[in-house]
């Protein structure tokens, strides 16, 4: 797992060789990574079947327990297929300015 720190948000990579011993390694991890914002760029991975990708959502439960956001970079993937708690789009650009929209309403109470 490869992390990059850019601001209040955390970008990870997988470095694992499947999705579920990556999700594994980050809930070990959590108790530092708890207090950011995450991002999960799997722009690099094959296409992952929806039972690979609803993994994570016991860590987008628990980013909203904490008041944080967590999303997904995925480049080809139908963002209809998945879970509406899945915030999945298609480059870390946007994934930053999804965050960042997400603390300004969090920020105004909503």
């Amino acid at each position: 797992m490869k992390i990059k720190e850019k601001g209040h948000t955390l970008v990870i990579k997988k470095s694992e060789d499947t999705i579920t011993e990556f999700i594994a390694k980050v809930k070990t991890q959590y108790e530092t990574l708890k207090k950011h914002n995450l991002i999960f760029d799997l722009s690099q991975e094959p296409v992952l079947e929806l039972e690979s990708l609803n993994q994570f959502l016991e860590l987008v439960s628990m980013q909203t327990e904490n008041k944080k956001s967590l999303v997904l970079v995925m480049s080809s993937v139908n963002y209809n297929d998945f879970d509406e708690e899945l915030i999945i789009v298609p480059s870390v650009q946007e994934a930053h300015d999804i965050i960042e929209m997400d603390e300004i309403e969090r920020d105004l109470g909503f």
